[in-house]
C-alpha cells in the first residue's frame, strides 16, 4: 500500500508541474502533442473568422486502478487562456463516468476520481470538457476531447482456463518426449511492466516430467518408463507471472498422465506341463480342457494366439483362444478310444498376435508348453459297422424273406453280446422283422413298389449287460421293380381315316406307358394281333423309338361300306417277365379335302352325297321316334289285358301250369301276376280279382305225395319246380308256379318254416285266413293239419 501510495504521489507531482497546465509562454512544453490551432468565431468582436491559438492543449490523463486512499484521486487539472483568474470561466465535464466516476473543479478545472477504479473491467474513459463564460453561458473554446486511461497494477494471478490437463504417452519413450503443453492467462495488461508475463514450473511430478518455463510443454525426463511398473501419474504445473519474481501472482493446476501400454512383454506359461484327463465318450468339436498364457500388456498388445506343435497325437486335437479370457481352449477333432489308446502328449505355442518391432531384441515373444492327455474308459454303446444301411428288395417278395443284416459290435474292454430291434415310431406299419440276435432283417408283408417305393427305418442295438446304452442306424430299403404290368397304348384310342387315303399312309402317332418303373434302355414293340395279321386294312409299323405309325393298306375307304375299323395292336415291353398287352384302335373313317384336312365325320355327312337334305333327315328321325312309342305302347296294353285270375282250387292252387298265348319275360316278367298282396295285407281288399292269365290247356293232374313231418314248404315248392322242369307232357310255354314264400323283410312276415319253432304242433296258422282269399286253400289245409295232430303222427 506504501508503494502505490508513493507512485500515486509522484504522479500527482508530476502532473501538477506543468505538464497537463499549460504556460501562457510556452504550449510547448505540455506532455500532450504540439497544439493544434483551430479556427473560433467569436461573436461580438471579430467581423470575420481569423486564426486563434487553442488556449489549452492536452491528449491523455492516468489514474491508478485499485486506489484505497480516503481522498479523492486527483487525475489532473484543465485550465483556459482566457481564464484570467477572475471568476469568469466556468468548465464543464461530459462523457463516459462524468459525474459518478469523474467530477471537475467548475471554478480551477481540477479532475478526480471519487471511486476506485478496475482496469480489467475498463481500462480507459472517453470524456469531453468545455469553458464557458458564466454570465452568459456561452463557450468560449470549442468543446474538446481526452482520454483518461487506467493504469495497470498486478492485481490478478495466471489462470489455468483449460485445468486439470489429462494426458498420456507411450510407456518406454526416450527422455523429452513430448507429453502436453499448459497455458495460464492472466488479465492484467499485457503491455505495461511484468504484471502479465508468466513462467510455468512443477511443483510435483519430478524427476519423471519436466516443463519448458516459457512454453508450458511438458515433456518425459526419465526414460524407459514402465506401464506395468506405475501407470498414473499426477503432476502439479505452477504459471507464475512477473517473470517469476519475488512478489509475482501464481496459479496451479493439475495434468493427470498415463503411460499407454505397447508390445514389450513376450507371453509365458505359469508351468511347463499340464495335465488333462478326458472320457473316450467326449464328442467331437468338444471342449476338453483350457491352458492360458500369461502377457502383462493390456489391450490388443496381450492377445495371443495359441498353436499345437506338430508332433503325438496333435492331429486328434485343436486349440483355439477365448477373446475374453486370452485363454487356450483345447478341443477334440477326432474320437477317442480307451481300447486303442491310452494316453497323448503335444506342445503348445503361445505367441502374441501384434508384435512392436522396436522391442525385437529383447528376444521372442512367444513360450511353449507341454500337454499331456489321458483318456478314460467309459462304458459305451455298441457301435454299428456302418452309418448307414442301404438294401434292395423286389417287391412281391414272399412274406419273411431275409433282404439284409446289420452289424454292432461292442468295443469296451470287457464285450457283451448285442440285441437288435426296429424303432417302432420309425417303422410304424411293421413291413420288416429283425432277428434280435442276428440282426438279419426280412420283410414282414407284401411290397409293393407303385405305392412305396422306398422305407426308411431305424433300428437300435443295446447291449446286454446294460440295456440302457444303445446306439441307433438308418436303414434304407429301396423296393425294385417287378415287371407285372404289361404295357399299354396312351391317349388317344381313337383316329380317323380319309376315305381318299392311299396305301401307305401313316394316320396316327401311338406309343406306349408302363405302370412298372421303367429300367435304363427299356424299349416297347408294336405289332398287329395274329387274327387281324390276315388281309388287313391298316397295318402297324414300328419305329423302334417306343413309338409305331398306323399305316394304311388300301386304296380308299368308303364310310357306307364300313364306317369304323377296329385295329387290335399287340404291345410287349423289354422287362423280363416279359409283358404284353392288346390295344383295340378305333379308325373312324371321315370325308376330307383334297389336302387330307377332315371335313365330316358324322352320320350326316353319310346322306348327304345321295341328296337328302338336313330338314328330310330331321322328319325321317321323328317318324322313327313315333313308329318306336306306338310299338312299346301297343305291348304294353296287350300284356294289361292278358291278365285273368287264377285258378283257386283247393287241389291244384300249389301246382298249376299256367299257358301263355305268347312268349313271357322269364324271370324278370312281373307283370304276370300281382305280387303286392304278398307283401302287403292292406291291398287285399283293392284287388279282389285275380290277374293271372287263363291258360288254353289246362295241366294234368298229379298226385300229391303227403307230406313229411316237419317239411319245410321251401322244400315242397322246389319239388313242384322240379316235376315241372322235367314234365315232358307240359306245353313249351313259361308257366308261372306262384308260391307264397317271403323272407325276413317281408311285410306279410316269412311263410317258412325256417327260423320258426322247433315242431308244427307250436305254430299258430290263424293268421292266414285273415291275409284274404288268395290264401284260403293255405289257411284250410295247415287249419286242418293242426285238429288232426297227434304227437306220434302228423297227417
Amino acid at each position: 500500500m506504501l508503494t502505490r501510495n508513493c507512485l500515486s504521489l509522484f504522479l500527482w507531482i508530476l502532473f501538477d508541474g506543468g505538464l497537463l497546465t499549460p504556460l501562457q509562454t510556452q504550449p510547448q512544453q505540455t506532455l500532450a502533442t504540439e497544439p493544434k490551432e483551430n479556427v473560433i468565431h467569436l461573436p461580438g468582436r471579430w467581423s470575420h473568422f481569423q486564426r486563434v491559438k487553442r488556449g489549452w492543449v492536452w491528449n491523455q490523463f492516468f489514474v491508478l486502478e485499485e486506489y484505497m486512499g480516503s481522498e479523492p484521486q486527483y487525475v489532473g487539472k484543465l485550465h483556459s487562456d482566457l481564464d484570467k483568474g477572475e471568476g469568469t470561466v466556468k468548465y464543464t465535464l461530459s462523457g463516459d463516468g462524468a459525474g459518478t466516476v469523474f467530477t471537475i473543479d467548475e471554478t480551477t478545472g481540477d479532475i478526480h476520481a471519487i471511486r476506485s477504479l478496475d482496469r480489467e473491467e475498463k481500462p480507459f474513459y472517453t470524456l469531453r470538457a468545455q469553458a464557458v463564460d458564466i454570465e452568459t453561458r456561452k463557450p468560449l473554446e470549442p468543446e474538446s476531447e481526452f482520454i483518461i486511461k487506467v493504469q495497470d497494477i498486478n492485481d490478478n494471478e495466471p489462470k489455468f482456463l483449460d485445468g486439470p490437463y489429462v494426458a498420456s504417452v507411450p510407456e518406454m519413450s526416450p527422455v523429452g518426449a513430448y507429453v502436453l503443453q499448459v497455458k495460464a492467462t492472466d488479465a492484467d495488461d499485457p503491455t505495461y511492466g511484468n504484471s502479465a508475463r508468466v513462467v510455468y514450473s512443477i511443483l510435483q511430478g519430478q524427476p519423471y516430467f519436466s516443463i519448458d518455463p516459457k512454453t508450458g510443454i511438458i515433456r518425459t525426463a526419465l526414460p524407459n518408463m514402465d506401464r506395468e511398473v506405475k501407470e498414473q501419474y499426477q503432476v502439479l504445473i505452477q504459471a507464475k507471472d512477473m517473470g517469476g519474481q519475488l512478489g509475482g501472482l501464481a496459479g496451479t493446476t493439475i495434468v493427470n498422465i498415463t503411460l499407454t501400454d505397447v508390445n514389450d512383454n513376450p507371453p509365458r506359461f505359469p508351468k511347463s506341463i499340464f495335465h488333462l484327463k478326458v472320457p473316450e465318450s467326449s464328442p467331437i468339436g468338444s471342449a476338453i480342457g483350457r491352458i492360458r498364457a500369461v502377457d502383462p500388456d493390456f489391450g490388443q498388445n496381450a492377445e495371443i494366439e495359441y498353436n499345437i506343435v506338430p508332433g503325438d497325437g496333435g492331429n486328434l486335437f485343436d486349440i483355439i483362444t477365448d477373446e475374453d479370457t486370452q485363454e487356450g481352449i483345447i478341443k477334440l477333432k477326432k474320437p477317442l478310444d480307451f481300447e486303442t489308446k491310452k494316453a497323448y502328449t503335444f506342445k503348445v505355442e503361445a505367441s502374441n498376435l501384434h508384435l512392436d518391432h522396436r522391442f525385437h531384441s529383447v528376444g521372442p515373444f512367444k513360450d511353449t508348453a507341454t500337454v499331456k492327455i489321458s483318456v478314460l474308459d467309459v462304458d459305451e454303446p455298441p457301435v454299428f459297422s456302418k452309418p448307414l444301411y442301404t438294401m434292395e428288395v423286389y417287391e412281391d417278395t414272399p412274406v419273411g424273406t431275409i433282404i439284409g443284416a446289420v452289424t454292432a459290435q461292442d468295443m469296451d474292454v470287457g464285450s457283451s453280446a448285442v440285441r437288435y430291434f426296429i424303432d417302432w415310431k420309425s417303422d410304424g406299419n411293421s413291413y420288416f422283422t429283425i432277428d434280435g440276435t442276428e440282426g438279419t432283417i426280412a420283410t414282414n408283408e407284401l411290397l409293393d413298389r407303385e405305392s412305396t417305393a422306398q422305407y426308411n427305418f431305424s433300428v437300435i442295438a443295446s447291449k446286454v449287460s446294460n440295456p440302457l446304452l444303445t446306439s441307433k442306424v438308418n436303414i434304407l430299403i429301396n423296393v425294385l421293380d417287378v415287371n407285372e404290368f404289361p404295357p399299354e397304348i396312351s391317349v388317344p384310342f381313337e383316329t380317323a381315316v380319309c376315305e381318299n387315303a392311299k396305301p401307305g399312309q401313316i394316320i396316327q402317332i401311338v406309343s406306349a406307358v408302363d405302370r412298372d418303373l421303367p429300367p435304363a434302355g427299356q424299349q416297347f414293340s408294336f405289332r398287329l394281333s395274329p387274327e387281324a395279321s390276315i388281309k388287313p386294312n391298316f397295318t402297324v409299323c414300328d419305329f423302334r423309338n417306343n413309338t409305331a405309325g398306323i399305316e394304311t393298306r388300301r386304296n380308299g375307304y368308303s364310310r357306307r361300306q364300313q364306317e369304323l375299323y377296329f385295329l387290335p395292336i399287340v404291345i410287349e415291353d423289354s422287362s423280363y417277365p416279359v409283358q404284353s398287352s392288346t390295344n383295340t384302335m378305333t379308325i373312324r373313317v371321315c370325308r376330307c379335302d383334297s389336302d387330307g384336312t377332315i371335313l365330316s365325320c358324322n352320320v350326316e355327312a353319310i346322306f348327304l352325297p345321295v341328296g337328302l337334305s338336313t330338314g328330310a333327315l330331321i322328319a325321317i328321325l321323328l317318324c322313327i321316334i313315333i313308329l318306336l312309342a306306338i310299338v312299346v305302347l301297343y305291348v304294353a296294353l296287350r300284356r294289361q289285358k292278358k291278365k285273368d285270375t287264377l285258378m283257386t282250387s283247393k287241389e291244384d292252387i300249389r301246382d298249376n301250369v299256367i299257358h301263355y298265348d305268347d312268349e313271357g319275360g322269364g324271370e324278370e316278367d312281373t307283370q304276370a301276376f300281382d305280387i303286392g298282396a304278398l307283401r302287403n295285407p292292406k291291398v287285399i281288399e283293392e284287388n279282389k280279382i285275380r290277374r293271372d292269365i287263363k291258360p288254353d290247356s289246362l295241366c294234368l293232374p298229379r298226385q300229391r305225395p303227403p307230406v313229411e313231418d316237419n317239411t319245410d314248404i321251401r322244400d315242397f315248392i322246389n319239388q313242384r319246380l322240379q316235376e315241372n322242369d322235367v314234365d315232358p307232357t307240359a306245353p313249351p310255354y313259361d308257366s308261372l308256379a306262384t308260391y307264397a314264400y317271403e323272407g325276413n323283410g317281408s311285410v306279410a312276415e316269412s311263410l317258412s318254416s325256417i327260423d320258426s319253432v322247433t315242431t308244427e304242433a307250436d305254430q299258430d296258422y290263424d293268421y292266414l285266413t285273415e291275409w284274404g282269399p288268395r290264401f284260403k286253400v293255405l289257411a284250410d289245409m295247415f287249419g286242418e293239419e293242426e285238429e288232426s295232430y297227434n304227437p306220434d303222427k302228423v297227417t
